[in-house]
């Protein structure tokens, strides 16, 4: 009699898991056969790449402005205010990819903080559709 509770031997990873990843975009991982989702896998060979970028810069005036006008105006009065004018641009947004093959079809959303981190993700959707048209 065997016991059901002593562990089964592991005999080795899943094919799946030995191919390298080539490209990460959040949740979904791109292999030189397949993109692997958390919906499944889709196939790399006819699928079509999509990305859009809801990325926006805004204005803030920094804190360090907003403390100098404080302390300057007990000695300065009007000049002080002159800090007010300093500004900083903040980058943030978010950029959508998006992978269909035939009717399968996943959209993950990625935060970004700075342009280059948008380029970088245009750079990396570029490179999976060439090798797409490969695979």
């Amino acid at each position: 009699m065997t016991d059901p509770y002593l562990p089964v031997p592991y005999s080795g990873a899943p094919a799946y898991q030995m191919e390298p990843v080539l490209a990460q975009f959040g949740e979904i991982q791109v292999t030189p056969r397949v993109a692997r989702t958390p919906a499944g896998e889709i196939p790399l060979r006819g699928s079509v790449w999509s990305i859009t970028d809801q990325f926006m810069a805004t204005q803030h005036t920094p804190t360090w402005a907003i403390v100098c006008a404080i302390v300057g105006f007990c000695f300065l009065t009007i000049f002080s205010l002159l800090f007010l004018l300093a500004k900083e641009t903040r980058f943030s947004g978010y950029v959508n990819v998006m992978v269909a093959n035939g009717r399968q079809m996943y959209t993950t959303r990625i935060p970004v903080m700075s342009q280059a981190q948008v380029a970088h993700i245009y750079n990396q959707v570029n490179y999976v559709r060439s090798v797409s048209l490969t695979a």
